[in-house]
């Protein structure tokens, strides 16, 4: 696993983040995942005609939408 050679992509952009409601960088190693500078919250990008962002809530190791519901 650790012999070949790993592809690894950032992707580096600018949104406003909905958890510290300020404009940051937001940093994405994996696909649609994002995570906060400013504040460290972690985002899933969400596409429907406007770019938005959506806190993910970790329950039991597993990432879960933070969709408002509980």
């Amino acid at each position: 696993m650790f012999g070949k050679t790993m592809d690894l992509k950032a992707e580096v952009v600018s949104g406003i983040c909905p958890s510290c409601e300020k404009e940051s960088i937001l940093i994405s190693l994996m696909l649609d995942n994002y995570r906060c500078v400013g504040c460290g919250e972690y985002l899933e990008q969400k596409v429907n005609g406007v770019i938005s962002y959506v806190p993910i809530k970790f329950k039991n190791n597993k990432s879960e939408v933070n969709n408002g519901t509980t």
